[in-house]
């Protein structure tokens, strides 16, 4: 993605494994038409 999000856009198709190796795909698996998705890249 080469552009940031603003008000209005629509989230992009991504697929994501989480920190319990499921997959994620986003935002098709959200339940709800309003969502916070929060990235955290953990320790290093």
């Amino acid at each position: 993605m080469t552009t940031m999000l603003t008000t209005g856009d629509q989230f992009p198709d991504i697929v994501l494994t989480s920190t319990a190796g499921d997959t994620v795909n986003l935002p098709a698996d959200l339940e709800s038409q309003y969502t916070v998705v929060l990235f955290y890249r953990g320790h290093w």
